[in-house]
C-alpha cells in the first residue's frame, strides 16, 4: 500500500509540472502615436520572437499611459510627455527612464491654407495666423503628449483660439486627424502618425522643422511589479538591441518614409528634458 502510495504521489507530481501555465507577458502602455504609425506591429512579434514574452499593448495618451504604470495596470510604459514624465519622476525617483526615439510634431491644416501658415516663418507666427484665421483647430484635449506640447505652443505664442473654434477631439491622433480633415481644420500632430494617414486625409504638414517641435519618446520601467525583470529586459532590447535596429529600420509601408530616428547614442538620454542634439 505504501509503494501504491508513493507511485501515485509521483504520478500526480510529473502531471502537475507537465502542465503549462499561463504564457508570459508584458503589459504595455503606449501612446497612441506608436501604434497608429505602424511600428508597434512590427515591434511586438519581434519582441515575443526574441523572448517568448507576449507583448500585450493598450494604446493611450501619455498621461494615462504613466498614470497605468503608477498605479500598476502595466509593466512598462513609452511616452513622449516630457513634462508629465518629469512630474512622475520626482514622485517615483526609483523609476528607470530612457529616450529611445524621435521624430517631431507638425502643425498641419486644409491643403487650401486658408490662414497662410506655409508662409510664416517662425513658429510662433505660424500659430498666430491659425488664432487670427476663421478656421477651427482641433485638439487632442486628452492630457497625451501632443496635447502636452500643444498647450506648451499657445503659451509660447501668446494666443489661443477662441472658445468656438478651439474643437476638442479627446481621442487619439488618428482619429483627431480624421477630424480635422473632415472640418477643414488646423491640428497639432506626430510626423509619424501623419506620414501614415497622408493617403487618407485632406491635410497638409504647413510648418514643421523647428527644434521646439522635436517630439522625443521614452521607456519607463518601475521599480517594481511582478513582471519588472521583462520589462526591464523589453526596455534594453528597444534602448540598445534589436528593438533599436527595427527602430531605425522601419519604414512607412509603400513608401521610404522613415517617421522615427532613434536616439544618438552619446546624447543624454536617461531625463524628460533631454535634447537628441
Amino acid at each position: 500500500m505504501r509503494l501504491a502510495g508513493a507511485a501515485l504521489a509521483l504520478c500526480l507530481a510529473a502531471a502537475a509540472c507537465g502542465r503549462s501555465g499561463p504564457p508570459a507577458h508584458l503589459v504595455l502602455a503606449t501612446t497612441t502615436s506608436v501604434g497608429n504609425s505602424g511600428l508597434l506591429d512590427v515591434l511586438a512579434p519581434a519582441w515575443q520572437r526574441a523572448t517568448r514574452v507576449e507583448l500585450r499593448p493598450t494604446l493611450v495618451g501619455s498621461g494615462r499611459a504613466l498614470r497605468m504604470l503608477a498605479d500598476g495596470e502595466a509593466d512598462v510604459a513609452i511616452s513622449h510627455a516630457p513634462a508629465a514624465e518629469a512630474a512622475m519622476l520626482q514622485s517615483h525617483p526609483g523609476w528607470r527612464y530612457r529616450k529611445f526615439m524621435f521624430n517631431e510634431f507638425v502643425l498641419v491644416g486644409p491643403a487650401p491654407d486658408p490662414a497662410q501658415v506655409k508662409t510664416a516663418t517662425t513658429l510662433e507666427e505660424a500659430l498666430q495666423r491659425i488664432v487670427r484665421s476663421p478656421a477651427p483647430f482641433v485638439s487632442r484635449g486628452d492630457q497625451s503628449g501632443t496635447h502636452e506640447r500643444e498647450e506648451a505652443l499657445w503659451n509660447l505664442a501668446g494666443v489661443r483660439p477662441q472658445a468656438d473654434r478651439l474643437l476638442t477631439s479627446g481621442a487619439g491622433m488618428a482619429v483627431t486627424l480624421r477630424q480635422a480633415s473632415d472640418r477643414e481644420a488646423y491640428t497639432l500632430s506626430d510626423r509619424a502618425t501623419m506620414d501614415q494617414l497622408r493617403s487618407q486625409i485632406a491635410l497638409d504638414i504647413v510648418f514643421a522643422r523647428d527644434d521646439r517641435l522635436i517630439n522625443s519618446y521614452a521607456v519607463i520601467v518601475p521599480d517594481r511589479g511582478p513582471r519588472q525583470a521583462d520589462a526591464r529586459r523589453f526596455a534594453d532590447w528597444l534602448d540598445t538591441g534589436e528593438g533599436r535596429a527595427l527602430v531605425a529600420a522601419y519604414r512607412i509601408a509603400k513608401s521610404d518614409v522613415r517617421p522615427f530616428t532613434v536616439w544618438p547614442e552619446r546624447a543624454p538620454r536617461d531625463v524628460p528634458d533631454a535634447r537628441p542634439r
